[in-house]
């Protein structure tokens, strides 16, 4: 006998069909709601050993004092199975978590339409498949919406409502009220490609593949700067952008990089590398073959690389002078704190190392460009990245980057200077925007174009990237911390010097940078 549906649900009795992992999570997290849910799949078998797993995951969380036994005991009241389709009548919402082809979801909507009757709620959790597209050959697409969750789903918090062309307003309240009553944070997404959480995701690893695929740095150094160079609320990303694409699959994130690219119609600022489609034809997928940007053992660890190397040893270091501009006086303060002679003056010494501190420029464009209107030389230049702090006791990584005759004594003596007090130190190829300055200002970059296409709300979009894809703050927030102006410098510097529409910068970061407004003011 089903459990009474949760007081504060706005549904009765829920179907879910498909019994795989996202199946079985959604059928917890309302089950443990109290609402009453039946689980349909097209192998009895699959269904048998879904609701042996939820009894055994109830019992475990009882275990664990993370669910008190009563709940535990209406969770599993709450569950039951079906062998047929037929069976989900009665069912005034109906959740497919099926294989993700649209052909599938398609004919699975029409044949639930006789049987739930035309006031059931019918909800799709696509990925990247269009809700539109999938609710169109649908006798009522009104009734129609996506709900995405995010897996595993009873631990991740967050899950999309998405709105297709046709969707009902009153379907999407109710599905607004459902989540919340489950305790996950609902957000409302217009029906686009990736939605919220998918879209917002191509500025990480998709600009982190750009960067090696130009021989910037190699894999783990950009891991270790965007672990640790990176300092949003104390914190950096949890896992480096190829570490996650070896956590995920890449025969998943590479097909999803290109089908993203390619539903917004060849956007540049989704453009995959064609490193991903080279390692994927490679069959380097990351964990789960053993081989991806990492190697793995049986068991999945990680098989460790060599150790970072230790900073150069310099007998004798030159005298500091440092490019006039808005930054100067931090290099300086961070560089006398670290022991270095600072030179004043109108232009550099004949013997001293020249510091500059580019913001989307590359060190080259930085010898062109100083403040005091003095080409530098280029062979004693090496840059710093100050997006984030560098001073002693506020900093986990320092980032420099040479020009392309940068003398090895110098780009040692600038190494050992700011790795002095034990602080690690990595040292770039030339390129504009170094690393982290570019990934995090593309991040910031999508994020505002999904908000000035109105796909969801501001807060909205950073409330799901934070949740779905685990950023120490959302796009939005990221603007807001580093400045929409700083952000805007880092885009226009980048577009400036290498003709890439990727890096153009979009009139909704560019008015609120105009008017010091927060990214996060919705109008």
């Amino acid at each position: 006998m089903n459990s009474p549906a949760s007081s504060t649900s706005p549904f009765q009795r829920i179907g879910v069909v498909g019994s795989g992992a996202m199946g079985r999570g959604i059928a917890q997290l309302f089950a443990q709601a109290g609402t009453a849910v039946r689980l349909y799949d097209a192998n009895p078998a699959a269904v048998a050993s879904a609701l042996a797993s939820l009894h055994d995951t109830f019992a475990k969380l009882v275990d664990k004092g993370r669910l008190a036994p009563d709940l535990a005991q209406r969770a599993r009241a709450s569950l039951e199975s079906v062998d047929a389709l037929e069976g989900l009548a009665g069912c005034d919402l109906v959740v497919e978590a099926i294989v993700e082809q649209i052909d599938a979801k398609r004919e699975l909507f029409r044949a639930l339409e006789p049987i739930v009757g035309d006031q059931a709620v019918l909800a799709t959790n696509t990925s990247s498949l269009s809700v539109t597209a999938i609710a169109a050959l649908c006798r009522v697409p009104a009734r129609i919406a996506g709900l995405h969750f995010f897996n595993p789903v009873p631990l991740m918090k967050v899950v999309e409502v998405v709105r297709a062309m046709r969707t009902d307003d009153a379907v999407v309240e109710r599905l607004v009220a459902l989540v919340g009553a489950t305790g996950h944070r609902p957000v409302v997404a217009r029906d686009t490609p990736g939605f919220i959480v998918n879209h917002a995701g191509r500025g990480y690893g998709t600009e982190a593949l750009a960067a090696l695929g130009e021989g910037v740095a190699d894999v783990e150094s950009i891991d270790r700067i965007l672990r640790e160079q990176v300092n949003l609320d104390g914190k950096g990303f949890r896992l480096g952008p190829f570490e996650l694409l070896d956590l995920t699959a890449l025969d998943v994130s590479q097909p999803v990089m290109e089908s993203i690219y390619r539903q917004f119609y060849d956007e540049p600022r989704f453009r995959p590398s064609v490193l991903g489609a080279q390692r994927l034809a490679a069959g380097l997928l990351g964990r789960k073959s053993g081989e991806g940007f990492y190697r793995y053992d049986g068991a999945g660890t990680r098989i460790e690389a060599q150790p970072e190397p230790d900073a150069p040893s310099v007998a004798v270091r030159p005298p500091v002078w440092i490019a006039p501009g808005p930054r100067a006086a931090l290099v300086a303060s961070a560089a006398k704190a670290l022991g270095a002679v600072v030179r004043e003056g109108a232009a550099p010494g004949d013997q001293e190392l020249v510091l500059v501190a580019p913001l989307g420029l590359d060190a080259s464009a930085a010898c062109r460009r100083s403040a005091g209107g003095v080409d530098l030389p280029a062979e004693r230049v090496v840059a710093i990245d100050t997006l984030f702090p560098i001073e002693p006791g506020q900093c986990r990584r320092r980032v420099l980057m040479t020009t392309p005759v940068t003398r090895a004594a110098y780009r040692d003596a600038a190494h050992a200077l700011f790795a002095s007090d034990g602080i690690p130190v990595s040292v770039l190829r030339d390129s504009p925007g170094f690393v982290a300055q570019r990934v995090v200002a593309m991040i910031v970059s999508i994020g505002s174009e999904i908000a000035q296409q109105r796909i969801a709300s501001p807060a909205d979009i950073d409330a799901a990237v934070r949740a779905g894809l685990g950023y120490p703050l959302g796009p939005l927030a990221m603007g807001d911390a580093i400045g929409a102006a700083t952000v805007c410098e880092i885009l226009g510097n980048l577009h400036s010097l290498t003709a890439d529409p990727r890096y153009r910068i979009g009139g909704w970061l560019r008015r609120r940078a105009q008017l010091g407004l927060s990214l996060l003011h919705e109008d």
